[in-house]
């Protein structure tokens, strides 16, 4: 049996997720408030009105979408953001917008209006695994190289 997400409209005026094309990996989400985004001075919380069921053993992640991070510098600014299956209250976006550039035409703001795609859902299943306390790790050829050492 396929599992199945539930999601409930908190207020008349939300949007429910739904995939712009039926190959697409995530479901868009809504703004169901206004904002103004200005260069990055400030991120904020933007509601989108649902609240969400998942599964057993499924986690939701909250990610940019590529076209506003393309043509507006907006971003989901924890992204991506993990909601746990046993959470129930209402979805929440938290964006930043990147100082303005002359590619972004938007001059020094982006507004969020309700109804607007600001996010997008990825629903994705959790495996659950055993936690260990050990007194040392297995050697690699990587050892504790990190931040670059392998590369940039």
């Amino acid at each position: 049996m396929q599992p199945t997400v539930k999601f409930k409209k908190l207020v008349p005026n939300a949007m429910l997720p739904m995939k712009a094309t039926q190959g697409a990996a995530c479901y868009d989400l809504f703004a169901c408030d206004t904002v103004c985004l200005d260069d990055m001075r400030t991120c904020k919380v933007i509601g989108t009105g649902i609240a969400i069921e998942l599964p057993p053993g499924y986690m939701g992640l909250v990610c940019s979408r590529s076209g506003l991070a393309a043509h507006e510098g907006v971003f989901v600014l924890n992204a991506p953001g993990v909601i746990d299956e046993d959470y129930r209250g209402e979805l929440k976006v938290i964006l930043g917008r990147l100082p303005y550039t002359p590619q972004w035409p938007s001059e020094k703001y982006t507004m969020i209006e309700p109804g607007m795609r600001i996010a997008q859902l990825m629903i994705m299943p959790v495996t659950s695994i055993a936690v260990e306390e050990v007194t040392a790790l297995t050697t690699t050829a990587r050892g504790e190289g990190g931040l670059g050492s392998t590369g940039v």
